[in-house]
């Protein structure tokens, strides 16, 4: 696959706009703008996020508008508590009496009609497919989950559970806030370090101030690279620059909404 191919860029009827990955048209699937909601200021409209303060009338419609956009089972979609790490759940059904499967940021399954879905504002959406062992996956890679090998941990879940083999294994890297600015601190850098053994690629510093900033898109490559995954598209939208069209924790100083991500097996 062609790194550069461009993800295609879709309108519903009914106003929501998201993303779709090229070479995935059997799947259901989706990582949706901000436009389309029913959310008002400041996490208009399409906000996914049920713990922002938004209400919770408004998410539950932003959802159901978004599953009802794809043609997903919104009675079927399972997501998880994220908590900025690196575990990966495996999904069969949803629990039921609960919206969330457990504390983890990663989810794979090989269930037909089993949406998977996740919530981002800044943190890097990844999405996995395997059509050979008709393998679906998503992961939300803040700095932490990156450092801590997220991207690695899918692949190897995927491998494990499933058999799938890293050359089959077609990865999306989202919208997510671009090195240019995503400032940080020493720490950061150091994890980054320890965990690739190398920040070149990874990361730059201010020539006046000697700042760090980092490249989560660039990292996030690098990491499933590593796992012998080379199919890889990256959609290059930086959130922190287009607040017009995705939640920016950082760019919108906490008060925004989440954008969200769906991927399903028909």
């Amino acid at each position: 696959m062609n790194l550069r191919t461009s993800p295609l860029l879709q309108t519903a009827a009914n106003g929501l706009r998201y993303y779709q990955h090229p070479a995935w048209e059997h799947l259901k699937h989706g990582i949706f703008t901000r436009h389309g909601g029913v959310s008002q200021a400041p996490w208009a409209s399409l906000n996914l996020g049920g713990t922002v303060g938004d209400t919770v009338q408004a998410v539950r419609a932003n959802h159901e508008k978004m599953y009802a956009t794809l043609g997903v089972n919104s009675t079927r979609a399972v997501t998880t508590w994220q908590v900025h790490g690196a575990d990966v759940v495996i999904a069969t059904q949803p629990i039921p009496g609960r919206r969330w499967l457990s504390q983890a940021d990663g989810i794979v399954t090989d269930r037909p009609d089993t949406p998977l879905v996740m919530r981002f504002a800044d943190c890097t959406p990844l999405l996995f497919h395997d059509p050979v062992r008709r393998v679906i996956g998503i992961a939300h890679a803040g700095w932490k989950g990156t450092v801590q090998g997220i991207g690695a941990n899918m692949v190897r879940t995927m491998q494990q559970t499933y058999g799938s083999r890293p050359v089959d294994i077609q990865a999306w890297i989202g919208p997510a806030i671009s090195r240019d600015c995503f400032q940080v601190g020493e720490e950061v850098v150091s994890a980054l370090h320890q965990h690739f053994g190398t920040v070149e690629g990874l990361m730059q510093r201010d020539v006046l101030d000697g700042t760090a900033y980092v490249d989560l898109w660039a990292a996030n490559r690098l990491d499933l690279q590593r796992m012998g995954v080379d199919q890889i598209i990256i959609l290059e939208i930086c959130t922190m620059q287009s607040t017009q069209d995705f939640s920016s924790h950082r760019g919108e100083k906490g008060r925004t909404g989440r954008f969200g991500a769906v991927i399903a097996l028909p």
